[in-house]
């Protein structure tokens, strides 16, 4: 009979009353085989619907399907054995109202395995979110810069830098934590405003843009690996990937147009009897 090791994985309460303690670390990840780098240092992993800019090549996330994102849950979910997991729920998935996002967000839980879902706190969201916690499901709320808004915001702007845009952000931070987030992401909005924000609701805050005055930190791991040309200001590139993978295809390029490659070290030889 196997036996097989049980990791006790980080949970939604954990998270949760992190609130003004030890600040939550998360990334994005998309991927099994990145999944289990990044597990062991993390305390959330979030399959974010950036999937669709940084894997599949889409102009914004509003392409993005409920397929998916439950096939690439599914594939961080079988490597991740410590971080909490959270899966986006896509534009489309939770905006017609409380009953089309429970199908649908049971419907993620169950097919990945996921800890929670994530949607971004709209107008009319609190009451989704709401909705959700109360049948069982863990949510992570989503204000500030929305990326799914992007056609109703004409690009991917900063928030709350007007006093109607800041008292909007504000209220539906608010009205998301009152719906029974269990944190909630505050993405592109200035340092006082994320204070503001921080100080006025419960669930711990997870920043992105939106400075170190947050209760955790998330970026899109492969901004901050540096795997594209260009990255957002509020990015820190802690490697330059893009630069040392290119290095290496030319240099296997190269090998392979003068014969190097395979040599002898990687060709198989009859096997003498």
């Amino acid at each position: 009979m196997s036996q097989h090791v049980q990791t006790k994985r980080v949970t939604a309460p954990e998270i949760a009353a992190r609130k003004g303690g030890e600040p939550v670390v998360c990334l994005t990840a998309y991927t099994a085989p990145m999944a289990a780098i990044l597990d062991p240092h993390c305390d959330l992993l979030l399959v974010g619907d950036s999937v669709g800019m940084v894997v599949h090549g889409l102009p914004n996330t509003v392409g993005v399907t409920l397929d998916m994102m439950i096939l690439h849950g599914q594939a961080v979910m079988r490597t991740a054995i410590h971080a909490m997991v959270v899966v986006d729920m896509p534009f489309g998935s939770y905006e017609a109202g409380p009953e089309t996002a429970y199908a649908n967000a049971a419907r993620v839980m169950k097919e990945t395995g996921c800890q929670a879902v994530k949607v971004e706190s709209g107008p009319e969201v609190a009451r989704t979110v709401e909705y959700l916690v109360r049948r069982g499901i863990p949510v992570m709320g989503h204000v500030g810069l929305r990326p799914q808004a992007v056609n109703v915001d004409g690009g991917f702007r900063a928030k709350g830098r007007t006093n109607l845009e800041r008292d909007r952000v504000l209220e539906e931070a608010k009205a998301t934590d009152a719906a029974g987030a269990f944190a909630i992401v505050v993405e592109g909005v200035a340092e006082d405003l994320a204070q503001e924000i921080t100080g006025a609701v419960h669930a711990p805050t997870i920043g992105i843009g939106a400075s170190a005055a947050c209760d955790g930190q998330i970026l899109v791991t492969d901004d901050m690996l540096g795997l594209f040309d260009w990255t957002p200001k509020f990015v820190r590139r802690y490697a330059d990937l893009r630069r040392h993978v290119g290095d290496a295809i030319a240099s296997y390029a190269a090998d392979v147009r003068a014969r190097r490659f395979p040599a002898s070290a990687e060709t198989y030889a009859l096997k003498k009897s």
